[in-house]
């Protein structure tokens, strides 16, 4: 019996081993990594022995033949615990010590040889069976929040006028695939033999220096180089026909450096290239991490830098009289999409555009000046690089998906703020926010899950767009980006006003868009001082009426800056002394301010839903914390000096969406534990022309606009988040 029970356990032993290795990429094929886990856990078992053996001597009462299998496995959890295993360390020790007390009863049952021991085999086993399927279960979704997207009152006539072509349409031109690179590449045939064209590497040396021990040793083993001969790679969807054509870069994110992420776009490329944009994959996997270490964002300098080599080989190209690339591509007209820590590398790299040496370490000097035009941050990082970028004169479009659970927070939006137009040229800049959408499948081969095995099985992943679904967006999204940044497709704007009128391209999901122009201008972002009664250049702030008012910096759900200041206003009915009197929230316009307003301009604020909870913060009134989260309404007025006035709802501008909750995990108390918060505030921009005012009351005269108000008479009760007043060109 006893011997019998030694092998079952130490092959159940040997089985996690396998399973353990099976998911640990190397780059060797899964079966000899499972045949590897195994005879580790194989030697693991055989030390545990001698070290049980070892002990017996003394103390001859251990019964080794039980113990060997569990110190074994302890052993091995420990290993997978600091190397691999991503899961929180609650969860991680407890079911641990619940294996291991179950193993340590059963063992008891069977030595007794109790007639219980058949049950609590049988126990075990549906316990197992139990976790197994809540692990391959794919989760569910418990928040209901999806609503069709509905076109505003004001934007219905502007649809037909426009005519704007689906921007994931394929184009005219044939599309030509190849690859250029070293031609020397030990590990991938597409950069070795089967290049197109060879390109020289480069010296990147003073870019990485934390490129050393192990994680040089390892990965020049595998790559056979180091970053004095980094290589420059790419794979190119070319338009046939006649240049010049805007030139695209797409470069990839953090993933197993292995598992090569470069062939992830081609869903872009294909039809960015048949729309007449010369489109590139570009090769970074050496990068990114493995095994042996990830750099940890100290590499951000290398993965931007290599871009902008990657725009001088173009360069020399397109000027070289005897190649087939001369005077292909229009070198003025090029736009950067970066994706994950690609999406923060690509606003370095326009950075140091403009930089004459690198400025972690001068011995780098630059001369890149390209001209770029765009930039796509598709889930960027923002911290990993230790300078804030503040980018200028540049159009910027950042996505992100609300269960993105590698990418918890919208850390696009804090380069969108930071960035400034400092010239009279007409630019933009716009943010999409996707519910449903997570972090890998914007990249066709990271598959539905943000996380590897074993942390993956506790991924909630029924809630998910579907891979195909959520690259419709991003084609979507940055095609119409390009048109408007590279040909000049003013149109294509529209799209990030009003999500709506790209309705029937995209999946009917929840999008919160943000759109600033370069001619807008600011009457209050609540970020120039802590008096909550002053606005910029004299405007006054005056509230009536709200249950409070405040303005604070905004967190992400798991407690960082969204490095925002806003305003927060509440209003509830039932706290009123009179219930007749409305709530409201007025700027009186400063001199300056009411220059801003004619019959050519738009009103233009950012705005979401607070948290309504927030309106009874001492819990004691039961029934009114379980009131509903309301769906906000109010309305927004103009006065002139002669108390002229015209209104306007904000839903016939754009509906207030209800607070976009997520569920990351198969369970709640592991998204407090992993992620954070269920929701955070995330705004959107409401746009409103202001001749729709006069037309409600043609004697409301907007020269002498006097002020702007915010009555909150539509709902009873409510939080709203507000920032970002002004106005800005139609």
């Amino acid at each position: 019996m006893k011997n019998k029970l030694w092998l079952f356990l130490t092959v159940l032993t040997l089985i996690f081993y396998g399973i353990a290795g099976y998911h640990f990429l190397t780059g060797w094929p899964p079966f000899i990594m499972m045949m590897i886990g195994m005879f580790l856990g194989l030697a693991v078992s055989t030390i545990a022995y001698g070290f049980i053996r070892l002990i017996n001597t003394q103390v001859k009462r251990i019964p080794a033949n039980y113990i060997v299998p569990i110190l074994s496995t302890i052993i091995g959890l420990c290993i997978l615990r600091f190397i691999g295993f991503g899961w929180p360390a609650l969860v991680f020790l407890t079911i641990t010590a619940l294996g291991i007390l179950f193993c340590s009863v059963l063992f008891w049952f069977l030595k007794k040889k109790s007639p219980f021991s058949g049950v609590i085999l049988g126990i075990l086993v549906v316990v197992i069976g139990l976790v197994f399927f809540v692990l391959i279960n794919p989760g569910s979704d418990p928040f209901e929040n999806k609503l069709p997207l509905m076109l505003s009152p004001n934007q219905n006539s502007i649809i037909d006028d426009l005519q704007l072509e689906n921007p994931t349409a394929l184009g005219p031109y044939e599309v030509r695939e190849f690859t250029y690179g070293s031609g020397k590449d030990v590990q991938r045939k597409e950069y070795a033999h089967e290049v197109t064209y060879r390109t020289n590497t480069v010296n990147g040396k003073w870019l990485i220096p934390d490129w050393k021990g192990k994680k040089k040793k390892w990965r020049e083993r595998y790559w056979e180089f180091g970053p004095e001969n980094f290589p420059l790679n790419g794979r190119v969807y070319m338009p046939e026909g006649q240049g010049q054509f805007p030139l695209i870069l797409i470069v990839h994110g953090n993933h197993n450096m292995i598992d090569y992420s470069d062939n992830g776009y081609g869903y872009l490329g294909e039809v960015l290239a048949s729309r007449g944009f010369i489109t590139v994959s570009v090769d970074e996997n050496f990068l990114n991490g493995h095994w042996s270490g990830d750099f940890r964002g100290k590499e951000m300098p290398a993965r931007a830098w290599l871009l902008l080599k990657h725009l001088e080989q173009w360069q020399r190209w397109n000027s070289d009289e005897n190649h087939y690339l001369r005077d292909k591509v229009d070198m003025n007209n090029i736009m950067l999409v970066g994706h994950s820590r690609g999406g923060e590398a690509v606003a370095i790299a326009a950075a140091y555009n403009e930089l004459p040496y690198f400025p972690d370490n001068a011995k780098e000097k630059f001369d890149f000046n390209f001209g770029i035009k765009g930039i796509v941050a598709i889930a960027p990082t923002d911290y990993r690089y230790h300078r804030k970028i503040s980018l200028k004169n540049l159009n910027f479009l950042s996505l992100q998906g609300s269960y993105d659970s590698d990418e918890v927070s919208f850390w696009g939006m804090r380069a969108y703020r930071r960035l400034r137009f400092t010239d009279s040229i007409s630019r933009f800049k716009t943010g999409v926010y996707i519910h449903h959408a997570n972090h890998g499948q914007f990249n066709s081969t990271w598959g539905k899950s943000d996380f590897g095995a074993p942390a993956k099985w506790l991924l909630n992943l029924a809630p998910l767009l579907e891979g195909q679904e959520q690259q419709e967006t991003a084609k979507v999204f940055i095609n119409a980006f390009a048109e408007a940044t590279l040909k000049n497709n003013q149109d294509y704007k529209t799209i990030f006003k009003d999500v709506a009128i790209a309705k029937e391209w995209l999946p009917n999901e929840q999008y919160l868009t943000h759109f600033e122009s370069s001619d807008f201008k600011i009457i209050a972002d609540f970020e120039e001082d802590i008096n909550i009664n002053t606005a910029r250049d004299s405007s006054k702030l005056l509230a009536n009426n709200l249950a409070f008012w405040k303005e604070e910096n905004l967190n992400t759900r798991d407690n960082n800056s969204q490095e925002n200041n806003v305003v927060v206003l509440g209003w509830d009915k039932k706290d009123s002394l009179n219930t007749e009197e409305i709530a409201s929230y007025e700027l009186t316009l400063s001199e300056k301010h009411k220059s801003f307003f004619d019959r050519e301009s738009t009103l233009q604020f950012t705005l979401g839903a607070g948290n309504h909870e927030l309106l009874n913060p001492n819990q004691k009134d039961k029934e009114k914390n379980k009131r509903e989260v309301p769906q906000l309404d109010f309305t927004i007025q103009l006065t002139d000096e002669q108390k002229e006035t015209s209104s306007i709802s904000v839903s016939a501008i754009k509906v207030i969406p209800k607070p976009l909750k997520t569920r990351f995990t198969k369970f709640k108390f592991l998204d407090k534990e992993m992620i954070g918060e269920d929701w955070e505030v995330q705004l959107q921009t409401y746009h409103l022309s202001l001749n729709t005012l006069t037309d409600k009351n043609s004697e409301l005269n907007l020269e002498t606009v006097k002020s702007l108000k915010f009555i909150f008479d539509q709902t009873p009760y409510g939080v709203v988040v507000l920032d970002e007043i002004g106005v800005s060109s139609n």
